[in-house]
């Protein structure tokens, strides 16, 4: 048996270009006009820690609190354009029937999470779900990774956990729990960058997964 630790945002529900746009019109609101493909590359990122990276210390000490409050605001307004990616339900309930303890990461706030728990229908197929309640330290730390491990007790009686990710920060963060990464393109990163990054294999999208998953640690 193995924990499926699987990241939501960019990987089961389409939401890294929504949040690439808010993260940009945040700036725009703030008078800070950046290229959208920068943003793009911490998306994934905790929100945290996305202001210094692309900004700087002083714009962080200055206006980061409210261009995270600017972003929240500008998300939330997209939110309901947001899909899931083809087969993620698919790929949940078949990690279930092969006996594995499946777990929905996201360091997202409760009602963004309990949005995308009902586009996935997942609440009664999923064995646990984190939110940003849970993490004290967001990507690339480990401890979303950490999170999930303990929300299902923990790894033991031989179970080893494997993560389902789309971001190089969802690679990394795994690594530091140790624990490998499948990677999916579906968040924007190339494969170069997820195997670069660390990931143990990189598919083109979830259903690409689904249909791969006898090659990999969750056959």
């Amino acid at each position: 048996m193995t924990i499926a630790i699987l990241d939501i945002d960019g990987t089961l529900v389409d939401t890294n270009y929504h949040h690439t746009i808010a993260w940009f019109r945040a700036f725009v609101r703030h008078d800070i006009v950046l290229p959208n493909w920068r943003i793009h590359r911490h998306i994934g990122m905790g929100g945290d820690q996305v202001v210094t990276s692309v900004c700087g210390e002083e714009t962080e000490k200055q206006k980061g609190d409210a261009i995270r409050e600017a972003e929240q605001e500008e998300y939330s307004a997209l939110i309901g354009e947001v899909r899931t990616m083809r087969d993620s339900r698919k790929l949940i309930a078949s990690l279930k029937d092969r006996g594995h303890t499946v777990v929905l990461a996201s360091s997202a706030k409760q009602d963004e999470v309990d949005h995308y728990l009902d586009l996935l229908d997942a609440r009664d197929l999923a064995d646990a779900w984190t939110t940003s309640a849970d993490v004290e330290s967001t990507k690339p730390q480990p401890d979303l990774v950490e999170s999930a491990i303990t929300k299902i007790g923990g790894e033991g009686n031989g179970e080893q956990a494997v993560m389902v990710g789309d971001t190089t920060w969802d690679v990394k963060a795994a690594a530091g729990a140790d624990v490998p990464t499948l990677a999916v393109l579906t968040g924007g990163f190339s494969e170069q960058q997820l195997s670069e990054a660390g990931a143990v294999a990189v598919f083109e999208s979830v259903a690409d997964l689904c249909a791969q998953l006898d090659e990999t640690p969750l056959a």
